[in-house]
């Protein structure tokens, strides 16, 4: 894809070619040495592009690599029932990644997201890097006890803090036009990502009123995948997802000193209307028409801290909310710790699920909640230990029941109670606060199995690789 720095620019992402430079870009040089792995990543050739380090489910399927055509057929929703989690019991851990983040210091996630697809996952982290990695493929084989932990097949990264990112919702393995994701970051434009290679295919330029490059806050393509919504303060720039540049719809939250101020931190789609929800670090959320960004309305605020996630119901009818804990009780303990960190779904919309600063993942059934008016607080129906740091991020397999979740958050002294205590820990070479920090710390990604615990049987596994066959290849449907 072609993309200069001037306006009016011609070309979708979806196009040939690398040409993206513009202020604070990085460098349009070759990824560097991607970790090998048994997915087949490959390191930068001086002779050209290497080769594709994110292969398709199709390549694997024809080269082997342990996995039979008929077991990725059993694995996919094609011809069968989706598989959603099951929460009867505490998820079993596949396997994960931490020796990756080992190596920068307080190198902590920032969150996980499964590809539409469910070939590969993306993580972010402190260090500004977006890392991809591939589905172990032993998980189709139901061959768990060989799994081994999990190394990136692809680095991306970005010049400054990332404060979002996305895929694209279109995206397919077998059909690599499709296969990339947004990102934005501090002092950036937005940059588009090519999903096999690593390298930016295209920019976003969103300027401000002085004519300046301003970075977005969050992101989100809309659902057909046609746009682009970035979040500002007090303002919505929607992209057409193939014409790269400058050029956007500008759409305020604030008309005449009315409307839904604060920084547009989180986007959420209706699966059912053209509506859709942004939520502001101004505590509130507002709903708006697709069309042209009209206000529908206004909801009331019922944070104490600013919005950072919006999640619609899979009916439509409902929308979740989740923010920052803001505590009036400093000298309580309690009041600051367990703060949540997200919202997500489970596949057929039962389960409600959410990470909290203590490395809790609570299970919640939405079949239960307390009808409208009722405020009863509604208990989880699961809560398990994932990690020992804060839960920052959570993500569901598109079809097959495998939870994914991230975790850390920047870690700062906790200051002694005693001059005793500091004496100890002077004379020990600060032992006491830096153990008390090396337990809490747990950078890592984590693969969970919350479904059956045994493969289909094979009549099952018959049926569908049958139904299968009549099928064209292509993205798996939820």
């Amino acid at each position: 894809m072609s993309d200069s720095a001037g306006g009016g620019e011609s070309g979708g992402v979806a196009a040939a070619g690398q040409d993206a430079e513009a202020d604070g870009e990085p460098p349009q040089q070759a990824p560097p040495s991607l970790c090998p792995s048994e997915q087949g990543a490959a390191e930068t050739t001086e002779d050209g592009p290497p080769p594709s380090p994110k292969r398709s489910r199709r390549s694997e399927e024809e080269q082997g690599d342990g996995v039979t055509a008929q077991e990725h057929t059993a694995a996919s929703p094609q011809g069968k029932t989706v598989l959603d989690l099951d929460f009867s019991q505490n998820p079993s851990m596949l396997t994960g990644s931490w020796t990756e983040y080992s190596s920068f210091p307080e190198n902590y996630l920032k969150g996980c997201k499964w590809a539409p697809d469910g070939s590969c996952i993306l993580t972010n982290s402190a260090d500004n890097v977006l890392r991809v990695y591939n589905l172990p493929p032993e998980i189709y084989s139901y061959s768990w006890d060989s799994i081994p932990e999990m190394s990136p097949v692809l680095r991306m990264a970005e010049g400054d803090t990332v404060y979002d990112y996305c895929w694209f919702p279109k995206m397919n393995s077998l059909e690599p036009d499709t296969c990339f994701l947004a990102s934005s970051s501090r002092d950036n434009p937005v940059h588009v990502w090519d999903a096999f290679y690593g390298k930016v295919r295209a920019s976003f330029r969103p300027y401000n009123h002085l004519d300046e490059l301003t970075a977005a806050h969050s992101l989100r393509f809309s659902p057909d995948g046609e746009r682009l919504y970035c979040g500002f303060d007090k303002m919505v720039r929607v992209f057409c997802t193939e014409r790269p540049g400058r050029d956007c719809e500008e759409r305020p939250t604030v008309v005449k000193k009315q409307g839904q101020s604060g920084i547009i931190s989180c986007f959420a789609f209706s699966p059912c209307q053209s509506v859709y929800a942004c939520g502001s670090y101004s505590r509130c959320a507002g709903l708006y028409s697709c069309q042209d960004g009209a206000l529908l309305a206004l909801l009331p605020t019922r944070h104490h801290g600013g919005l950072t996630h919006l999640l619609f119901s899979p009916d439509g009818n409902y929308l979740y909310t989740g923010g920052r804990k803001v505590s009036t009780h400093t000298h309580t303990h309690t009041e600051t710790r367990g703060e949540i960190t997200l919202l997500l779904f489970s596949l057929s919309g039962r389960y409600l699920l959410s990470g909290d600063t203590e490395g809790v993942v609570s299970v919640w059934d939405a079949h239960t909640a307390p009808p409208d008016g009722n405020e009863e607080l509604l208990q989880p129906q699961l809560r398990f230990q994932a990690h020992w740091d804060c839960t920052n991020g959570i993500s569901v397999h598109p079809f097959m029941p495998i939870l994914a979740t991230s975790s850390g958050q920047r870690q700062f002294p906790w200051p002694t109670d005693s001059e005793g205590d500091s004496a100890s820990d002077t004379e020990g070479g600060g032992g006491g606060v830096a153990l008390q920090q090396e337990i809490r710390q747990d950078n890592a990604l984590t693969l969970w199995w919350a479904g059956p615990l045994s493969p289909p049987a094979e009549e099952s596994r018959d049926q569908n690789t049958a139904a299968a066959e009549e099928e064209a290849p292509g993205v798996p449907s939820v």
